[in-house]
């Protein structure tokens, strides 16, 4: 049986998590456009490291990653709130307690995800 009041303080717990990384990822994203708005050297090919482009793309891509972990947060939610939290979206099997502990917003069992 699921605790229902842990399972919404850990999705509360990793939605403020996620938007404090949202916020930042943004202001990241936001920095790297205004330097390389005010930059006209050829960052792309600048022996130094990784290009101003490059880490735009990571904090991008970091930066979908965590907005589709909020609607995963969000869905967990309407499950829990449905009485489907915990079940295998893919086997209909329950998923591990320690699972849900780690990533309370898993739609699958372990062995569904490997």
């Amino acid at each position: 049986m699921v605790d229902s009041d842990r399972v919404r303080e850990l999705l509360r717990s990793e939605e403020s998590e996620t938007r404090r990384l949202i916020a930042s990822l943004s202001s990241d994203i936001k920095d790297l456009a205004a330097a390389r708005e005010g930059d006209n050297s050829d960052d792309e090919h600048d022996p130094e490291g990784s290009t101003l482009a490059f880490e735009r793309s990571q904090a991008e891509t970091l930066l979908r990653q965590s907005q589709e972990r909020l609607t995963s947060i969000a869905e967990a939610e309407q499950r829990l709130d449905d009485g489907t939290f915990g079940i295998c979206t893919n086997c209909g099997n329950p998923i591990p307690e320690v699972r849900l502990e780690i990533r309370p917003y898993a739609l699958t069992c372990v062995a569904c995800a490997s």
